[in-house]
């Protein structure tokens, strides 16, 4: 099967402008390919995240991963981790196997597949590679101002009022 159809656009490219500051993770390189242990059906643990360099008066972050490839008109949510300390710069491995595994307060709200999680890739058979932004966000508040009931399109609506900085990096899957 392929889908024939144009490539999404970087969806932070489309966003204000926000200070950028720095993410990696030593589970794959910065526009390479996603490793076995992020794949839905292989692995389905999400990454380590290290950051550095988030503007001052960040008060807490949200990380996120999104697929703007998905074959759908709004992309594919596959984490949302929000209202994690100021003072933590990474997540380990496995961080969004649930909330107990996320730091302080912090916690999941439903991804596209429906669960407080995270969600390996998982592109369709045959298609296209899919791009899967991870982002950390810094945000000016404590907490976002949301809950565990909220989607992630109201998340990102509150980190267009509410972020700092934003720091991104991306790799490729495809089945």
């Amino acid at each position: 099967m392929s889908l024939d159809r144009p490539v999404s656009p970087n969806p932070y490219d489309l966003l204000p402008s926000v200070p950028p500051f720095t993410v990696s993770s030593s589970d794959f390189d910065h526009q390479g390919t996603l490793p076995d242990t992020q794949v839905a059906d292989k692995g389905n643990t999400s990454p380590l995240l290290s950051w550095s360099g988030a503007p001052e008066g960040t008060k807490s972050y949200v990380v996120t991963c999104f697929d703007p490839d998905a074959p759908t008109p709004s992309g594919f949510w596959h984490w949302v981790a929000v209202d994690i300390p100021a003072e933590v710069t990474e997540l380990p491995r496995g961080a969004g196997a649930g909330d107990e595994a996320l730091p302080g307060n912090a916690f999941h709200v439903r991804n596209d597949m429906g669960s407080r999680d995270f969600t390996g890739a998982a592109p369709p058979q045959g298609d296209q590679p899919h791009r899967y932004f991870f982002a950390v966000h810094a945000v000016t508040e404590d907490s976002l101002g949301v809950d565990a009931e909220a989607t992630p399109a109201v998340v990102s609506f509150n980190l267009a009022f509410k972020s700092a900085g934003r720091a991104v990096v991306h790799a490729t899957y495809q089945h």
